[in-house]
């Protein structure tokens, strides 16, 4: 970890102050630059009790080894250089690789067997019984801003001026099903990219317009919030242009208690993986 701390010193993407910051935050007694590998505690999931699995990998010791299984890892992954210090990071960097590369198409692509003209109509339905105006509506479609350090330079490039954020920040586009899955993830982006920018840019209208039908051709959309335009597939509330009728209001009401379950989606995310949410310091457990 230090390695790679220096070398983003090295490129100016963090400064001084960062710098030490992130070392102070990061410092073990066993990882110093130089330290032989040989001299490392071997790894053992094994040796590891289930609450120990758990505050370390976010997966009890069963669970490791189904997802192990469910992701069809080889028994055998061969890094780059050997065995040097940061041997963890590039384990880690070597399998995030390949599991994007093979499974990457599941949240990008909508012509997928659990998105299936039947299964969307499900979706429309069971989200119309939770209370929604629209019979027709699948799925949400939101953004999510993850802050990140300052950088050196193009800091206006990632600055979100958004009136509740107002930080360095990349941008996500997430759709989500009421069976909690991700049915479609696009990023990132820059943080200063609006959200309608980010529609635009991931393509998402033309899959819908591809994908987002019931089985007997009926057209199915998404809901989203005001930042998005109104079109066949994507809905969004009623906007405050003036007094909204009672039946208006009733709309927004309805779809705003159903919709909020998209942002839960992203809190769990963060919530069981701390190290992505630069605002949250995590504990030594974490």
């Amino acid at each position: 970890m230090a390695e790679q701390l220096f070398m983003m010193y090295d490129e100016n993407m963090i400064d001084d102050e960062e710098l030490l910051l992130l070392l102070e935050e990061n410092e073990h007694s066993n990882l110093h630059i130089g330290f032989p590998y040989w001299k490392y505690e071997k790894f053992s999931l094994e040796d590891m009790r289930d609450d120990e699995c758990e505050v370390e990998m976010r997966f009890k010791k069963n669970d490791t080894y189904n997802l192990a299984f469910s992701l069809k890892l080889p028994e055998v992954y061969r890094c780059y250089n050997g065995r040097p210090v940061p041997q963890l990071c590039m384990i880690t960097n070597t399998v995030v690789d390949d599991l994007y590369e093979r499974y990457s198409h599941l949240f990008q692509d909508l012509d997928q067997p659990w998105l299936s003209p039947e299964n969307l109509q499900l979706y429309g339905t069971a989200i119309h019984n939770k209370g929604a105006a629209l019979d027709n509506c699948w799925g949400f479609v939101d953004g999510t801003v993850r802050p990140i350090c300052r950088p050196k330079r193009n800091q206006k490039d990632v600055y979100n001026e958004s009136c509740h954020k107002r930080v360095h920040a990349l941008k996500y586009q997430s759709v989500v099903a009421p069976n909690g899955l991700i049915a479609n993830l696009y990023g990132p982006v820059e943080g200063k990219r609006h959200d309608s920018r980010m529609l635009t840019m991931s393509g998402l209208l033309k899959k819908l317009q591809e994908h987002s039908y019931s089985p007997t051709g009926e057209v199915l959309c998404l809901y989203g919030d005001p930042a998005y335009p109104h079109r066949v597939h994507l809905q969004r509330p009623f906007l405050r242009r003036g007094a909204l009728t009672l039946n208006q209001q009733e709309f927004n009401r309805s779809m705003s208690t159903v919709r909020v379950f998209v942002e839960w989606v992203f809190g769990d995310i963060a919530n069981y993986f701390k190290f992505i949410d630069l605002k949250k310091k995590p504990s030594k457990l974490d």
